[in-house]
């Protein structure tokens, strides 16, 4: 009975090895558009063992070949990830306490207000569910807690790093002077600026909460998912992020939608 005991807690500890490691893996890749390529390997290494197990000599032969080609595959889609896991296990605080959303949303909406008043351009993106890493890789490591202050600086003309988005992940502002993708909607008005359109496409490829100042008349917009709401008060921007800011199902706040030819 003993040796059966010895022989069954060794499989059961590799299970649970395992499991772990697939569990941190699909955690660790969670919110990133390479959870799906992630999620394709695990079913093609299924396949790859249903071959074995039926004995098809023909296609477990290809799959074992495209299997080792896909080695180097990987490295090169996960590079980002790859590289950002190195980096928080090198150097983030383990203890760093992060701010609550309330305080985010209150110094957010200071600066936006200030900005909007002096007509100083500004987008301000803030991270939800979807990482925006690979969008900090393009602008100025900042990695500073929220303040209004901190925002206005940033956006101040004729300062090394007015020019671009900033990004707000984990409460903090991670990054400044960032690129955005612009939307290729061929419905978005012709009007719109560089900004605007910044704004429309990050949101339509990730869910975060893109916030807009206009240089030209001061308003502020709201995209989110490909949806642009112009001339918000501060009432309608503060309860517009404190009913989207975190949340993971449906929103609570409908975006006002723009008609196609609108200025």
């Amino acid at each position: 009975m003993s040796l059966e005991l010895a022989s069954l807690w060794r499989p059961a500890v590799e299970i649970a090895i395992l499991w772990l490691c697939y569990y941190g893996l699909l955690r660790f890749f969670q919110g990133t558009i390479a959870v799906h390529a992630l999620r394709g390997l695990l079913v093609l290494l299924l396949v790859v063992f249903l071959t074995q197990a039926l004995e098809f000599e023909v296609l477990n032969w290809l799959l074992a070949k495209l299997m080792a080609i896909s080695v180097i595959a990987v490295l090169i889609l996960f590079q980002p990830e790859l590289r950002r896991g190195l980096a928080k296990m090198g150097g983030e605080s383990l203890f760093r306490v992060a701010p609550r959303n309330e305080e985010v949303i209150d110094e957010v909406i200071k600066a936006v207000t200030v900005l909007g008043r002096k007509r100083i351009g500004a987008i301000v993106a803030i991270e939800r569910q979807t990482r925006l890493q690979p969008y900090t890789e393009s602008g100025i490591i900042v990695d500073s807690e929220v303040t209004s202050e901190l925002l206005i600086t940033l956006f101040t003309p004729q300062t090394p790093l007015h020019d671009g988005g900033v990004v707000i992940a984990q409460g903090r502002v991670l990054a400044a002077a960032c690129l955005f993708p612009l939307t290729q909607d061929p419905r978005v008005s012709k009007t719109l600026g560089t900004r605007h359109r910044a704004a429309l496409g990050l949101s339509e490829e990730t869910d975060a909460l893109v916030i807009v100042v206009s240089e030209e008349n001061g308003t502020v917009s709201l995209a989110v998912r490909g949806e642009l709401s112009r001339d918000l008060d501060w009432e309608s921007l503060s309860q517009a992020l404190r009913d989207l800011y975190g949340r993971r199902g449906a929103l609570a706040w409908e975006p006002v939608r723009e008609a196609p030819a609108a200025g």
